[in-house]
């Protein structure tokens, strides 16, 4: 395996995790300004090292004398080279610390022959014009490329070589570069990655001649199971230069750019008309386009997101490879003048907590049987990310109004990804953004921490919403009962006080044994301790049960959708109930 990191001004240590890159055959540092000792070095099996022109200093390891093509002149070392027994010849190329200990070295080899200094200063000759020669030639190449606008590509045969810009996206501390961008082994394949790259005026800088052999360490992207998230990106990113001639780390997005005057265009201005949504991280807007694309787009509040663009892009290239039936896809996005808008496909018939909470008197409620429904289709949703997403995913943000219901009263769960973890200082998102009052774990309320059994327990009260009807907190109500999981949780045992609890615009159409079933599932999930909740997978197990047993109240509302329809009726005082 080839790496090339030379002339990106690193800066520091080496290191001790570049030690544990075993497959590691070859590898270039010169001229960047590292320093301290290279014995991390010395336990890979390097056929091709090229540390000069930088500060290292100490010892030179006795292992680098069996590198066959060494170069580490230019430092500060305060040892001669070991010589090697075994091969001599390989390393004539190679003098010492600035150019003088080796050389040194190999002048007396050339003395103990019976070579005299004739034929020392013609070869040293011949070197200096060899080098002369190759330095003005990659001089003229290189400002002939400049002059195109293209960063000039360094190739070759079954490598891949890495240049690191000197923009804000540069990576100062080479032991920061090591650690973000090398888990275990490092692994590139610019060529597959090449045909995700977006249609800007990015260049791809990332050059392979040739498609190496893959390995068992490489990813592609047909490898990556969505989203690639921090550990999979750092294995399978693009490296492009900017217009500017400067070299900046982007990550391949898929979704489509969007300037801000197309999406001011579809929205009116981002008028209050078009408003149809609102939460802790910004406003959702309906986008009626040119071409009869009906879309949503979010405009987050840049005071509640505080991600810098690069991290933000980055985000987003996660976020859009999320594929699944009950999550909203992630269709554009937009980061002009700093703006960060994002477009997503639209679902029109409203948010769960608007069909629970906002019903009027002539609206159709919605059957247990479709609770149900909602139920599974999002703890699917959260199954993926937590059980297929690598690494897994956590919501952090799960509430009815994160629900978005179909015209089938499918729900698909939105804002997944964008709650990204606190604990990243580079990542940060302001608390509010995170959790929701009612729907937070106790976890999360005492220490902030919030894991993937933290989303567990705010199903649990998604689905308390779904059976009684009742909002997670509401100050309208006596004292006693405005939590609605303090409130719920001593009855769901009790099948007596369970069918008082039941949503009463349900009209008592629902299998009581389903009814239970549903409560017992909620119950696990709101355990106080997060060890004790279900997984995600064991919670979907449970729903499709129960599912299949509830169908039954679909042929009893005759309803195809589900619905269940309020009827009016008067008693003798005026006063309209439900039945």
């Amino acid at each position: 395996m080839f790496r090339d990191l030379s002339s990106n001004n690193f800066s520091g240590n080496l290191p001790k995790s570049l030690g544990d890159l075993s497959k590691l055959s070859t590898l270039h540092l010169q001229n960047n300004k590292l320093s301290g000792p290279v014995n991390v070095l010395a336990n890979i099996h390097l056929s091709d090292l090229n540390i000069a022109n930088n500060k290292f200093g100490g010892s030179i390891p006795k292992e680098f004398s069996s590198i066959s093509n060494l170069r580490i002149e230019g430092n500060a070392f305060n040892n001669h080279l070991p010589p090697a027994s075994h091969n001599h010849g390989h390393n004539n190329h190679a003098p010492s610390q600035r150019g003088s200990n080796v050389q040194n070295s190999q002048d007396g080899h050339f003395k103990h022959a019976g070579m005299g200094a004739p034929i020392i200063c013609l070869i040293s000759g011949v070197i200096v014009i060899a080098l002369c020669t190759i330095m003005a030639t990659l001089f003229c190449l290189r400002n002939k490329s400049k002059s195109n606008g293209v960063a000039e590509p360094k190739q070759k045969n079954n490598t891949t070589s890495i240049s690191i810009g000197k923009d804000k996206g540069e990576w100062h501390q080479f032991s920061d570069y090591i650690s973000s961008h090398a888990p275990t082994e490092w692994s590139f394949r610019p060529k597959e990655l090449s045909s995700t790259q977006p249609s800007s005026s990015y260049q791809t800088e990332v050059t392979s001649k040739g498609t190496p052999e893959k390995t068992k360490h490489e990813t592609s992207m047909a490898d990556l199971k969505p989203p690639p998230g921090e550990k999979t990106l750092a294995a399978a990113k693009s490296y492009w230069g900017n217009e500017s001639g400067n070299r900046a780390i982007k990550v391949p997005i898929s979704a489509t750019s969007y300037t801000v005057a197309a999406l001011q265009s579809a929205t009116n201005s981002f008028s209050q008309e078009y408003l149809i949504g609102e939460g802790s991280l910004g406003r959702v807007y309906k986008a009626e386009f040119s071409n009869g694309k009906v879309l949503a787009v979010k405009k987050i509040d840049c005071s509640s997101y505080i991600q810098e663009e690069d991290t933000f892009l980055e985000t987003i290239s996660s976020i859009s490879k999320l594929k699944h039936q009950n999550i909203t896809s992630l269709l554009g996005y937009c980061v002009e003048h700093g703006q960060r808008l994002l477009v997503y496909e639209y679902i029109g018939n409203g948010t769960l907590h608007d069909v629970l909470h906002y019903g009027d008197v002539h609206s159709e409620v919605i059957s247990w049987t479709s609770r149900v429904k909602v139920a599974l289709g999002t703890a699917r949703a959260l199954e993926y990310l937590h059980e297929v997403c690598l690494p897994s995913i956590v919501h952090k943000n799960l509430k009815s109004a994160n629900v978005l219901l179909d015209e089938e009263l499918n729900p698909h769960l939105s804002d997944c990804g964008l709650a990204v973890s606190m604990s990243n200082p580079e990542r940060q998102v302001l608390t509010q953004a995170v959790g929701s009052f009612g729907y937070s774990a106790p976890e999360f309320v005492l220490s902030g921490v919030y894991t993937v059994n933290s989303d567990v327990y705010s199903l649990g009260v998604l689905m308390l919403e779904l059976l009684t009807g009742r909002k997670p907190l509401d100050s309208s109500r006596v004292r006693s009962e405005q939590s609605l999981v303090r409130w719920a949780i001593p009855q769901l045992h009790d099948i007596d006080a369970l069918s008082k609890m039941v949503d009463p615009l349900l009209n008592g159409i629902y299998p009581a044994k389903s009814l239970s079933q549903f409560a017992d599932i909620v119950a696990l999930c709101v355990q106080t301790e997060p060890e004790f909740r279900p997984p995600m997978s064991e919670v979907v197990q449970s729903l499709v049960r129960l599912a299949q047993k509830a169908s039954i109240v679909k042929r009893l509302s005759g309803d195809e959708l589900g619905f269940s329809h309020k009827i009016l009726e008067f008693d003798q005082t005026g006063i309209s109930t439900h039945i």
